[in-house]
């Protein structure tokens, strides 16, 4: 039973971590918006860096899924 109940919590604990780096892309998106508003290059650049970061991110938990 205990093999069961440890899965179901690593279930748990990514399915989380997944919720929280969607909220990270919107925010990121939101973030890259404003800075391409603003013609701000360097922003621009650390947005879409952290932003492959998060794809990188969701792919790997998508492969164990």
């Amino acid at each position: 039973m205990k093999p069961i109940v440890k899965i179901i919590r690593k279930v748990d604990i990514e399915k989380q971590y997944e919720h929280i780096l969607q909220l990270e892309l919107d925010y990121e998106l939101a973030s890259l918006f404003a800075a391409m508003n603003e013609k701000n290059d360097i922003e621009i650049k650390k947005s879409k860096k952290r932003l492959s970061e998060i794809q990188m991110e969701l792919e790997s938990l998508h492969a164990y899924a």
